[in-house]
């Protein structure tokens, strides 16, 4: 009995995989749609990108006009030890 079950099983596997697999694939993704979060993050465009990192170095090229690194203050008179102060 057992042969024949096999060979008929063998004969018309096609018929009993497609289905189980599309079963097995409707399950899987619709438990991914419940868990998964959808939540895509945002990116600003290529374009948006180009025109910043261009203006970076455009600012870089001027780098002299930026007030930031115009240091004012006495860098060495900041942790001066006792000893030294006198």
């Amino acid at each position: 009995m057992w042969p024949v079950i096999f060979a008929v099983l063998k004969r018309y596997s096609p018929y009993v995989t497609l289905p189980f697999a599309g079963l097995v694939g409707f399950i899987g993704y619709n438990l991914e749609n419940i868990l998964s979060d959808k939540y895509t993050p945002y990116n600003k465009s290529i374009e948006e990108q180009r025109k910043e990192r261009l203006l970076d170095e455009e600012k870089l090229k001027n780098a002299e006009n930026i007030d930031k690194l115009k240091y004012k203050a006495n860098v060495l008179g900041q942790n001066l030890s006792p000893s030294l102060s006198s």
